[in-house]
């Protein structure tokens, strides 16, 4: 985060914004700075994110679902944008423990023994680390003794769209975002890799609460996409993993998504929609069969 402070600082926060007397490296005008960023930016990036999935990727035909709360984008809409200031505290208490300097991370490939080939490997660690540290997080979340304290919140949206994605419990979004924080503090990680893997993380959360739930055929086995984490949201326990099946498949929680079965929550929709259309109309027909109150006798 250091890099996004300095462009901050240069262009526009010490001209314009703090007194030239008040130190770019004073801990407090560094945290007060982040904060500002956090909030600001995380409503940004996930109003477009979701937006985007949304108009573009979301099937809109799931709203017909009879599982589809009533105002349902409008709830998880609000639950987000009021979590995301409670969130955002103590990450940015990580954010400055980077900044200061005691994080892995480092500047240019030079800096590691490894060179350029530290890329791939540190992204490479990087999903494997956060995924398994999200799986068995994700899991102690849905035990009896927690679920209903901070998960449950989350599980509110048995057919989720993309602004479910941030939908959580303010304790329960964070403590699912610690593995992306703690992993400098445990690795090296090249910075902007860093920023790079944030923004990842980010618009793959909006993904997996889609609904589209296209993942080449090969890739099946392994990913763990929008059509599990449907499921997650279907059955609760299913599925926990983040990015892959590894977990899952170790911990003995997997489960073959549904619609990989032919079971779609598309074609339930449908065929509810069309349920109710019948029953409308036989309500109508039954409305128009009565005159003042009178029910005529059918002939």
């Amino acid at each position: 985060m250091d890099l996004v402070l300095d462009v901050l600082d240069t262009n526009l926060l010490t001209p314009h914004v703090y007194p030239t007397s008040w130190k770019e490296d004073d801990m407090t005008r560094q945290f007060t700075t982040l904060m500002v960023l956090m909030n600001i930016g995380g409503v940004v990036l996930y109003l477009v994110a979701a937006s985007l999935n949304y108009y573009f990727i979301f099937d809109h035909r799931l709203m017909n679902h009879p599982l589809f709360l009533k105002n349902q984008i409008r709830r998880e809409l609000k639950v987000a944008l009021g979590s995301i200031p409670y969130m955002s505290f103590p990450t940015c208490l990580l954010f400055l423990a980077e900044v200061r300097g005691y994080s892995r991370l480092y500047d240019n490939t030079s800096d590691s023994s490894l060179g350029i080939f530290s890329i791939p490997l540190s992204v490479f660690s990087f999903l494997f680390f956060t995924d398994m540290a999200i799986y068995w997080i994700h899991r102690w979340l849905h035990h009896p003794s927690v679920y209903r304290y901070l998960h449950k919140t989350h599980h509110i949206w048995k057919v989720p769209t993309p602004f479910a994605s941030h939908a959580f419990h303010p304790a329960d979004g964070f403590l699912q975002s610690v593995p992306y924080h703690i992993y400098p503090f445990l690795f090296p990680l090249q910075k902007y890799v860093y920023l790079l893997l944030f923004l990842f993380v980010n618009f793959w959360t909006v993904s997996i609460h889609d609904g589209d739930y296209r993942v080449p055929e090969s890739l099946k086995p392994y990913i763990n996409g929008s059509a599990h984490h449907t499921d997650h949201h279907l059955f609760y326990n299913y599925n926990y993993g983040q990015y892959f099946t590894l977990w899952d498949r170790i911990g003995g929680s997997f489960r073959t998504p549904s619609v990989f079965e032919g079971k779609d929550l598309i074609d339930e929709a449908m065929q509810y929609q069309l349920k109710k259309g019948k029953s409308e109309q036989n309500g109508a027909a039954e409305n128009g069969s009565t005159s003042n109150g009178v029910r005529h006798r059918k002939p």
